[in-house]
């Protein structure tokens, strides 16, 4: 008894189909892992511009009120992580702010003026490019940021070049 040739077609169709739909999610988190990386070499290459943004938009802001932004100390460790409820990839810069009160205002007195902040500057990856809107998370280097918004965010390990 011989089986009819469509038969074994049928069969061969129904093995690649489900070797395909057994292959997508490690094809697709192939293809996030490439895109993850790309981000996060973009973000690195334009670091320097994306400060000088950052700082033109924070000064720019008026916060904290009655202070004048003097100088942005940036260092190198940088969080990435992932907004949990949109996805949008978020980058944690550690900075320290000094800062000098305005003539005339409320803060001119205040002697805790001059002591440096440690903070956090925020970026968005958004449409394939890297931006802010010049906040800062006050009293939080990036990795204090990561931790203490953790139902917000989860931290993005960096995939290895090989992915």
């Amino acid at each position: 008894m011989t089986i009819p040739t469509f038969i074994y077609w049928i069969f061969g169709c129904f093995v690649l189909l489900t070797s395909l739909i057994a292959m997508a999610p490690m094809l697709m988190r192939r293809q996030h892992n490439r895109e993850l990386t790309r981000a996060i070499q973009q973000f690195k290459l334009r670091r320097e511009v994306l400060e000088a943004k950052f700082v033109d938009l924070a000064t720019s802001l008026g916060k904290p009120r009655g202070l004048r932004w003097t100088i942005c100390d940036w260092k190198p460790p940088v969080e990435f992580v992932r907004d949990r409820a949109t996805g949008l990839l978020t980058a944690f810069a550690s900075v320290e702010i000094h800062f000098e009160a305005i003539e005339g205002g409320d803060m001119e007195d205040v002697a805790a003026v001059g002591d440096v902040r440690d903070a956090s500057a925020v970026f968005h990856f958004q449409n394939g490019n890297w931006g802010t809107g010049g906040k800062a998370l006050f009293n939080m280097n990036p990795e204090t940021a990561v931790s203490k918004l953790e139902h917000q965010f989860e931290a993005i390990d960096e995939p290895s070049s090989g992915s």
